[in-house]
């Protein structure tokens, strides 16, 4: 009988996690058995590469877009009391991904002139947790690879312009953000408690701010601004003579925007990287989290399953309530 894997920053990995063994790292730069390695594994999706060596990991996060890169894996355990939570918008704080998939889809359908066409299930981990062009990249080399992401893009944002619009009017679809179950309870009980929350979210500025601003609506909490102590998106699109996005080349599964909201956004020193959670449901969520040196905490109802990432989750919770029991060490 063998025993099962340890990778160091993460911890055993149990049969039927979802997590895939390999030989060599993607890029061939790492093999088993040469330079150290003592295994490579990947996250299910196949979007992260974990390289162990006897002491230490690399995480290996590849790119659609050409700009993969490495990063270093921290063991992350919480310490009570929390301090801090960040935590995603889409599929963590609002039900939302069903309207930007069904974006994307119609995008692809423009695409291909097929008014008729729909995403595949299989799709899931790849349309939702990244960044518009990651999405959209994976789209286009499955179903229309002569087409480019460019074209996408806009294409995406013609028809994302044009669906706010309706709703910010009152006249788009009703269903496309639906606060989270107990939402505004999660949210004031961090208050109370006196723990800074920040809100983390791969979507542009344009897509992410109507968002945000129609769910405090719809909870009776007024102005996003005025409560969180910091909110980042993955920038603005950019057009001619403008200063455009970050987030399109590093979004989840990279840290940089969990990194950046914490040290940039709340002042928290790395040193105190066991004061703080995160909270997501997706897995390119998961993994950014845990990448930037903070346990995650991961919420049911998205893609962490479908994305092989369980192994990276402090804790499993069913939702914001069973978080809130977690975070506050009840």
């Amino acid at each position: 009988m063998t025993s099962p894997l340890n990778i160091p920053g993460i911890g055993e990995i149990p049969d039927h996690s979802g997590m895939l063994p390999l030989e060599e790292c993607s890029d061939g730069i790492f093999t088993v058995g040469q330079d150290g390695v003592v295994s490579i594994t990947a996250t299910g999706d196949r979007k992260v590469e974990f390289i162990a060596f006897e002491d230490r990991t690399l995480a290996y996060v590849k790119s659609a877009m050409g700009y993969p890169a490495y990063y270093p894996v921290r063991a992350a355990e919480p310490e009570q009391p929390i301090e801090v939570v960040l935590m995603d918008l889409d599929g963590t704080s609002v039900r939302s991904e069903h309207f930007w998939t069904w974006i994307i889809e119609q995008t692809v359908a423009r695409l291909l002139a097929d008014s008729k066409f729909e995403l595949a299930a299989e799709d899931e981990p790849y349309v939702s947790g990244h960044s518009v062009s990651e999405h959209l990249q994976h789209c286009i080399e499955k179903y229309c690879p002569d087409r480019t992401v460019e074209e996408a893009r806009e294409h995406y944002f013609q028809i994302t312009r044009r669906e706010m619009a309706e709703i910010l009017s009152g006249r788009g679809r009703a269903d496309a953000f639906v606060p989270s179950p107990g939402l505004k309870e999660f949210l004031m009980r961090l208050k109370e408690e006196k723990v800074k929350i920040g809100l983390v979210t791969s979507g542009l500025y344009e897509k992410a701010w109507p968002e945000i601003v129609a769910v405090f609506r719809t909870v009776g909490m007024g102005d996003p601004k005025d409560f969180y102590d910091a909110i980042i998106t993955a920038g603005f699109q950019p057009g001619q003579g403008q200063a455009g996005t970050l987030g399109e080349l590093s979004p989840k599964p990279h840290p940089w925007l969990y990194a950046e909201i914490a040290r940039v956004g709340l002042g928290l020193d790395p040193g105190r990287r066991a004061k703080v959670v995160g909270l997501e449901d997706s897995g390119a969520g998961v993994v950014a989290i845990r990448l930037a040196g903070f346990a995650a905490i991961g919420i049911e109802g998205g893609n962490i399953e479908a994305s092989g990432v369980g192994p990276l989750i402090y804790r499993k919770c069913k939702d914001l309530a069973d978080a809130l029991d977690v975070i506050l060490g009840e």
